[in-house]
């Protein structure tokens, strides 16, 4: 592909109090080898210096553009404010999370699978995450899957570990972001995996087998703060009411609702002896609430019951669990 048939993609990075990791990822993006991009740097009012560190490097660089939004606001209507922000000329879409990294061929390697296969609306690829890779479990070598066959595989898996892939790990085709006043289509901090679901009804979804971005592993990150509340949980969820029509039978869709309100039951009772806080529970609380599924005190005992009583048939395993804790919980060595 020669430099002028290279696509414009508009980069994103939505970031609020990014001023460690920003430069780092800035650098990233303005590395590429794929150069027809627009990079818009969208600041949440930070607290810090992310406004300063964006608007240096747009001094320097005229493919940058900084928007300061004039109040703050929650972290999924800041993506779509980005969003809103794309070039009528862009063909693609990339977000990079401003703690995140981009390999200097992520552009080029995830436009060329996309300009080789038109029916692709998203583009995933491996990603770097401290010392593991994520996004495994794609079919190579086959480079596209259904849209309805991925989001049907996703619904009905009981493997949070395994789906679309990050913000950072993901192209959109630019019509799909536009199609719609909100890309993101909820609030929840899951709403990445539900505009997918969203879009991927009439397209299908390309892979590149190669590792082509990085995340930062930190407990500020929207992801350590998802797996720590376990908002998986809530979201997928929502998820099997709004989508799982679109993707599965009614049967099917049930009989997978049943089963994680069950596992989400469990991951509550054996949360009670975590002693976890008033937010944790509120938390929760409001987003079965939400749901239409209010936290029920009877259901919540029953699956304590039925994990104590997993826990006294299998002792070794049970204290197996409380000895691994020990460590990072007590600093016992």
């Amino acid at each position: 592909m020669s430099e002028q048939q290279h696509p414009l993609v508009s980069v994103l990075t939505p970031v609020y109090n990014g001023e460690a990791f920003l430069a780092e990822c800035i650098e990233s993006v303005l590395n590429q080898t794929h150069k027809n991009f627009e990079y818009i740097i969208v600041n949440n009012r930070s607290k810090d210096g992310t406004l300063e560190i964006a608007l240096d490097y747009s001094k320097k660089d005229q493919r940058i553009k900084v928007h300061n939004n004039e109040t703050f606001v929650p972290v999924i209507e800041n993506h779509n404010i980005a969003f809103s922000l794309i070039s009528g000329k862009a063909k693609y879409c990339k977000v990079v999370s401003a703690d995140d990294a981009i390999f200097p061929d992520c552009l080029m390697g995830m436009v060329e699978v996309a300009e080789s296969h038109s029916s692709a609306g998203i583009v995933g690829c491996y990603q770097q995450s401290g010392n593991d890779i994520r996004w495994q479990g794609f079919p190579y070598p086959r480079v596209t899957v259904s849209g309805r066959e991925l989001c049907k595989q996703i619904l009905l898996s009981r493997n949070p570990s395994f789906g679309f892939g990050s913000p950072t790990s993901l192209l959109y085709r630019a019509d799909l972001v536009r199609k719609g006043r909100e890309f993101y289509p909820n609030a929840s901090a899951e709403g990445d995996t539900s505009a997918c679901f969203k879009h991927l009804k009439d397209c299908d979804f390309a892979f590149v087998y190669q590792v082509l971005c990085s995340e930062k592993k930190h407990e500020q990150t929207q992801s350590s703060k998802s797996k720590a509340l376990n908002r998986y949980a809530s979201s997928i969820l929502r998820d099997l009411i709004e989508y799982g029509p679109s993707y599965l039978t009614e049967e099917e869709r049930v009989l997978a609702f049943n089963e994680h309100l069950k596992g989400y039951y469990r991951f509550l009772a054996g949360s009670l002896l975590g002693f976890k806080g008033r937010e944790f529970w509120q938390y929760h609380r409001d987003r079965l609430k939400e749901l239409g599924y209010p936290l029920r005190t009877s259901r919540l005992l029953k699956a304590g019951m039925t994990k104590i009583l997993g826990e006294i048939a299998n002792p070794q395993q049970a204290i197996r669990k409380f000895w691994n804790r020990l460590p990072h919980k007590y600093g016992i060595q």
